[in-house]
């Protein structure tokens, strides 16, 4: 192995760009990050705004193909820089994110930013338009709507799992669903700022939307009632079944690389075909090993601690 392991994932993706309903479409790319489009009546919603201005542009080449009315708004699911640097790139008037999603931001978005393009450069295509880090204009707490002609969008604080922050986007009328990394499908939920203890209860709360059609964070665009569930619940059981395993194994004193061997040898004959699994499952382990020793706090990722982190599960230095 060389380096981390995305940094080892080279090959373009191939865009889908799926109608779910009459001015609802979610932009996929076999397994990366994903965003969902809202055409309203005077101007487009985009949830999740990629990772760079170029990565944007191509988001709304998209767009252009099924209305000419701008981008006005950006919703953020939660702080990752994939999902958010490519906010500049769009005409929005505003950028919306939880009050919580903010306050991580502040906290750590510049670190993050420097871990995520080291550790995956591919998914930061052009990546020097990046004026610097996305700031919300506008927050909110707990939950607020978007009043789109006669539809509404919910905007929901669902819950702690992926991140502290994480959000979604509801349309009860239409029972379509744009979940951010609260939930995955056929790739590997990245849980280096997890918070494993709340995730099944959010997973609950989704369940209980009962959603119809949902883009996952990443993913291909799912289209019925039982694709929604299989994502959901496998969501649930990799996350579950992780976090039980850390938790037992720091229960009986094991030390973080010897439960690392054990997680990826127990785990990987179920999900490790899933996008990603190789890259995710040391942040994630080593995510779980910290909550399970009592760390509610999820610590900062930095690109120096990364590379130590790796070092130590895999044995090399990256790069």
């Amino acid at each position: 192995m060389s380096g981390f392991a995305s940094t080892n994932d080279l090959a373009d993706k191939t865009v889908s760009f799926d109608e779910l309903g009459p001015g609802l479409y979610a932009y996929t790319a076999e397994g990366d990050p994903n965003s969902g489009v809202i055409v309203g009546p005077e101007g487009v919603v985009v949830v999740d705004a990629q990772a760079t201005p170029a990565m944007a542009g191509e988001v709304q080449a998209r767009i252009a193909e099924v209305t000419d009315k701008p981008v006005d708004r950006i919703v953020l699911t939660h702080y990752h820089a994939v999902r958010v640097l490519g906010a500049s790139g769009y005409p929005a008037r505003e950028i919306i994110c939880s009050d919580v999603t903010r306050a991580m931001i502040a906290e750590r978005g510049q670190q993050d930013m420097d871990s995520e393009i080291g550790r995956f450069p591919r998914l930061f295509r052009g990546r020097d338009g990046i004026p610097g880090l996305t700031w919300p204009t506008l927050t909110f707490h707990g939950r607020m709507s978007l009043l789109l002609g006669a539809r509404e969008a919910q905007i929901i604080q669902i819950g702690r799992a992926h991140t502290a922050g994480d959000t979604i986007v509801w349309l009860p009328r239409e029972k379509v669903l744009f979940a951010g990394d609260t939930v995955e499908f056929g790739a590997t939920p990245y849980c280096g700022d997890a918070h494993f203890t709340d995730w099944p209860a959010t997973i609950r709360k989704l369940r209980e939307l009962g959603a119809e059609k949902m883009v996952p964070g990443r993913g291909r665009a799912l289209m019925n009632a039982r694709e929604v569930e299989e994502a959901l619940a496998g969501t649930e059981a990799f996350t579950t079944q992780l976090y039980d395993l850390v938790r037992a194994g720091v229960a009986k004193g094991g030390g973080l690389g010897a439960i690392y061997a054990e997680a990826m040898a127990t785990l990987r004959p179920r999900f490790g075909h899933w996008v990603i699994f190789d890259h995710c499952m040391p942040f994630n382990v080593s995510r779980a090993f910290d909550e399970a020793q009592g760390h509610d706090h999820p610590r900062i990722w930095t690109a120096e601690r990364d590379q130590e982190m790796w070092r130590a599960l895999e044995g090399q230095k990256p790069g």
